[in-house]
């Protein structure tokens, strides 16, 4: 399965992981590649409990444009 994630520094210079199709599946790393495998574990985690309880494994994520 391939999903797309964010990455962004935070104030004290982690850099933040999130899964923006599974809710709430967010992770962290000092640098990239360590945010990169920490969210891949959390994505698992995840849909494994996701998969559990019966829910969907992902919400829909769309792209939209916007005039800046």
């Amino acid at each position: 399965m391939k999903l797309l994630v964010t990455l962004e520094t935070d104030e004290t210079g982690m850099i933040v992981a999130e899964c923006p199709a599974i809710p709430g599946c967010v992770s962290q790393g000092h640098t990239e590649a360590e945010a990169m495998a920490n969210i891949r574990e959390a994505v698992a985690g995840c849909i494994e409990a996701r998969a559990a309880h019966g829910m969907p494994l992902t919400v829909e994520v769309r792209e939209i444009e916007v005039a800046v």
